[in-house]
């Protein structure tokens, strides 16, 4: 994992999967949605 994706992974989790897939985009966001660190869990 690069440290870019580490770095996006904490700010905004959707960015750090948007190479894996538009199901695993919408996972994440909904995640981050119900609280921040499920979000970054996930990413």
């Amino acid at each position: 994992m690069s440290i870019w994706r580490v770095i996006l992974s904490i700010i905004f989790p959707p960015l750090a999967v948007i190479d894996k897939g538009c199901g695993s985009i919408v996972i994440v966001f909904m995640l981050t949605i119900m609280g921040w660190i499920p979000g970054v869990i996930a990413a």
